[in-house]
């Protein structure tokens, strides 16, 4: 056994050796029989100037290195380290190709030893995490790493982690080893030796598997809690109807307790409202604790009456803070327990059977064998089997759709149904207080065809502002060609297996072999006509957008209507394409499944690697189903949705999505939903236009003379923690071309950004005008010593984002639609917020377009009844980004001078807490920007 690593770390002048790049900075630790022996570290001459980026990220400069060795000249003191050990590095291809450039150039021989790599293996132990940069591990495990991109520094967090690595590793059970290694050979690097000599030296001695985990069919899983019932007279236990009441109650969860009135407010608000069975609207500022607000009354109400009650939320995010912070919040608070559920479509689970049968698939790629490794480890905490919890590549993700959890055909073994996630999630809900969902899943329950949550009459919809345009998602249709074309793609990877999937007895008669000559001329028929619709409807789709658009110079993207009332050729070809794909997508369907008709006939004879085969083909079809309904419902069905195509002039076909949504939605959440339950909370912090509920109420179609009302400001004392800065020497948005306009701000925020220090998020409207905007910050130079973190540019999700804009000290966040809300950047981290332009709609918009000519229609007024109170909807979220506690201070600048200009102005100023607003030119507002910051 190898109880030698090498932990190896380099700093270089880029990341092509071959190209010429060379070492600056080398660093290596070893570690023998568990301890650290040895470190070696070292300045390297790289005979050539170092690349300024290389110089920001690593303090490495030219002067630093001129009196430093060459490379050859401390290779005699490295080789000896390398002798009989692991070679280890962070992302180790990387680290090894410069090693044995360097070796090779020198006239050594190369390293051809093992190989391990950090990132790989963290990925494998670590599958819930984050990231795997080297400081997100660092801070995960609590490791002092003070110089990042510095060899010496880098290695030792390396080495020390590897140590952590293979502790972990020598606590695996015996079958996740095993099965690991079986999967390892697949991998970049040799963990498959590392993991046979553990298995082989675990296997000298009896195991003991802890506690919390067991072995089911070879399996190793972590043991699920049975949940003790207990009986408790709830009766006893009365809702706190006194404020000293709440306070005596409320105070036991908080080490430091302040009293928010506006918080026991809510909470009356909504018990009162579930009492008297009424709907209600609770518009929460900052600050109010909004969760614990309709948490508490809620876990009363439940235990008293008996009743089930459902908590929605938009996003994940919101979803998991509930259930890690909140909910045990509550445990301390309330006098009696309370059983809480999340609870998500069937898809976000695995099918633990599934995954067993892929285990023994081969020929995997390197994507799908690390997230099998990845899901190993992970069964070993999990408790919900939800695919949220895990951290997958995309490959990973393509793989999860093999074993996801779904309704089963062939795959029935009744043994695995005990240790099914979904069934257990869905008997947990049925047994719970309270039932954290989406909103997603809130109106799918409404079909009651695939009903997931169990009855309910009382529910909180959080995050309400969403609901509307969650509603017309899920009452409306989309189809994209990338989507489209990789399902039907995916039929090259069934069809040989379909067609010879008999058994051999069966395959021995000649008409079997005839019939299947047939079908599969039939089947090839079908297929190659399919492709070639697809392909064609789809460049018609583009082209009819083409024809309509009226994009404007400079702007890649484009959204055009797809109006009912024309007749002109390009619809009517479009339309034809769609009714033939239509029936193509029909054909495909029903020769697959006359096929699978007549292997289940056979099923008790197919092997469960069969059936497991099966399952995914069955998976497809239904796919397949669904978007010929899809295409149907968008195209030759009657409905009054509205229509239209967005594109990217750059790439037609292939960023293509045609989509079709309700113009209004009211009727349907009227008559589906609210007339349905007894008790629903609407709740967000923002919710009013101008003090007034009239907007929301309209648009979701609640009752507005049985809805109750409340709006309850934030805590927060906005007079002295903001100003309101509107710069008067910009141009007037609409008055100059998009690249004058960026231009003009360019300086404005480049002179900001100076002032503040960095800390600032930049909401924009409009993505075209964000690329050009940064585009432009960057090529100017002026503000290269500052992070420039941008939406759709920098890779990333948004929390990753926001996570990496935290991380700097001098740092620009440039986002657009999704982060004017749900980012929460607390304290220091943010004091500016540059508000670019008034969030309206564009009237060329196709939903607004249509929700416009609806509101005229019905004799209103389109602006003041629809454009004004989204748009003022969007502003208070935006503002809503910069002070999220008490302690924060910051700045607000609208670059749009329509907010001081114009009359409807004044409607966005009453709409958000009392601030003060100060106007401009630049110069003078930097100088309140010093005194204030």
């Amino acid at each position: 056994m190898i109880n030698k690593f090498v932990v190896i770390d380099l700093e270089t002048t880029g990341n092509a050796p071959k190209k010429g790049d060379k070492i600056i900075q080398f660093a290596a630790v070893v570690i023998e029989n568990g301890i650290i022996t040895e470190k070696l570290s070292s300045l390297i001459n790289p005979k050539k100037p170092i690349p300024a980026f290389i110089e920001e990220l690593t303090g490495i400069n030219d002067d630093m290195v001129k009196n430093a060795p060459l490379f050859s000249e401390i290779i005699p003191k490295v080789i000896p380290l390398l002798k009989g050990a692991y070679f280890v590095a962070h992302n180790v291809l990387f680290d090894l190709s410069f090693l044995q450039e360097e070796l090779i150039q020198s006239g050594f021989e190369g390293f051809y030893g093992p190989v391990l790599d950090t990132v790989e293996m963290a990925r494998i132990l670590y599958p819930t995490a984050d990231g795997y940069k080297l400081s997100d591990l660092a801070e995960k495990e609590n490791l002092h790493h003070d110089r990042p991109h510095q060899a010496d520094s880098d290695a030792q967090v390396t080495a020390e982690l590897l140590l952590i690595f293979l502790e972990r590793l020598s606590l695996l059970p015996q079958s996740t080893l095993r099965q690991l290694f079986q999967l390892s050979g697949g991998l970049k690097s040799d963990l498959h030796q590392l993991l046979d000599e553990i298995h082989i030296e675990k296997g000298k001695r009896i195991e003991q598997l802890p506690e919390a985990i067991e072995l089911f069919k070879n399996l190793a899983l972590k043991k699920q809690q049975e949940k003790v019932e207990l009986i408790e007279d709830i009766a006893q236990y009365k809702y706190p109807v006194s404020e000293d009441e709440k306070i005596d109650m409320v105070k036991q969860g908080f080490e430091f307790f302040e009293k928010r009135t506006g918080q026991f407010l809510m909470m009356d608000g909504v018990f009162h409202s579930f009492l008297k069975e009424q709907h209600i609207l609770i518009e929460a500022g900052t600050g109010v604790g909004k969760s614990l607000g309709y948490l508490l009354p809620i876990s009363f109400f439940a235990k008293q009456k008996g009743h089930p009650i459902v908590v929605s939320t938009h996003t994940i995010q919101l979803q998991e803070q509930l259930i890690r912070n909140e909910i045990p919040l509550l445990a301390k608070i309330l006098p009696f327990t309370i059983n809480s559920v999340l609870l998500k479509g069937r898809n976000h689970y695995i099918s633990l059977e599934k995954f067993y049968q892929s285990l023994l698939d081969e020929n995997d790629n390197y994507d799908t064998t690390l997230t099998k490794m990845q899901i190993l480890v992970w069964l070993l905490e999990t408790e919900t089997g939800d695919k949220d919890e895990l951290n997958l590549s995309s490959g990973g993700l393509i793989y999860w759709n093999k074993i996801k959890n779904e309704p089963t055909v062939f795959l029935q073994d009744q043994v695995w149904q005990e240790k099914d996630f979904y069934l257990r999630a869905k008997k947990a809900a049925q047994e719970a207080d309270i039932i954290i969902t989406n909103h997603s899943l809130l109106l799918s329950d409404l079909s009651g065809e695939r009903a997931i949550l169990p009855a309910f009459d009382y529910c909180i919809i959080d995050e309400g502002h969403h609901f509307e345009k969650v509603a017309s998602q899920f009452f409306g249709h989309s189809l994209d060609y990338l989507t489209t074309r990789l399902l039907i793609g995916k039929f090259g990877v069934y069809e040989q297996k379909l067609l010879f999937f008999q058994l051999e007895e069966l395959l021995a008669s000649k008409s079997v072999q005839i019939g299947n000559l047939v079908y599969t001329f039939e089947l090839n028929r079908i297929i190659t006509d399919l492709t070639y619709e697809m392909d064609e409807f789809f460049k018609l789709i583009a082209l009819y957008a083409k024809t309509k658009s009226s994009q404007k110079k400079g702007y890649n993207r484009a959204k055009v209507r797809f109006s009912s009332e024309d007749q002109g050729k390009e619809k009517k070809a479009l339309v034809n394409s769609a009714e033939r794909f239509a029936f193509l997508l029909k054909d495909l369907y029903s020769a697959i499944m006359q096929r699978l008709e007549w292997i289940k006939k056979e099923k008790d004879s197919l092997s469960n690697e069969q059936k497991n085969l099966l399952e995914e083909i069955i998976t497809f079809v239904n796919d397949l189903d669904a978007l010929r309904n899809n295409v149907q419902d968008c195209f030759t069905k009657e409905n009054n949705f509205v229509k239209w195509i967005e594109m990217d002039s750059r790439s037609p076909q292939n960023v293509t999505t045609f989509l079709a949504q309700p113009a209004t939605v009211a009727t349907a959440l009227e008559e589906k939903f609210f007339k349905a339950k007894r008790g629903v909370v609407l709740t967000s912090a923002t919710l009013t236009v101008n003090n007034s509920f009239e907007y929301i109420i309209k648009e979701i179609g609640l009752n507005p003379n049985t809805t109750s009302r409340i709006s309850i400001p934030s805590p927060f004392d906005y007079q002295n923690q903001v100003q309101l800065l509107i710069p008067e020497d910009l141009p007037e948005i609409n008055a100059v071309t998009l690249e004058e306009y960026v231009v003009a701000i360019t300086e404005h925020i480049i002179t900001i950004a100076e002032a503040t220090k960095g800390r600032m998020l930049i909401l924009f409207t409009a993505y075209d005008m964000l690329k050009k905007t940064y585009e432009l910050i960057k090529e100017s130079g002026f503000l290269n010593e500052y992070a420039m973190i941008a939406q759709g540019i920098t890779s990333g999700s948004r929390t990753r984002l926001t996570r990496n804009f935290q991380r700097y000290d001098k740092a620009i966040l440039l986002g657009t639609s999704s982060f004017w809300e749900g980012v929460d950047i607390p304290g220091e981290d943010l004091s500016c917020l540059v508000i670019v332009r008034l969030p309206f709609s564009p009237p060329d918009e196709p939903l607004t377009e249509a929700k416009c000519q609806l509101i005229t229609q019905q004799g209103g007024n389109a602006f003041s009844d629809y454009s004004l109170p989204e748009a003022i909807l969007r502003f208070k979220q935006g503002f809503g980004r910069l002070i999220r506690t008490e302690k924060d201070r910051g700045i607000m600048i609208v670059f749009d001078k329509r907010i001081v200009t114009t009359k409807y102005g004044k409607s966005f100023l009453k709409s958000i807490p009392s601030v003060l607003v100060k106007k401009g030119n630049m110069n003078e507002l930097v100088e309140l920007i010093h005194s204030w910051l």
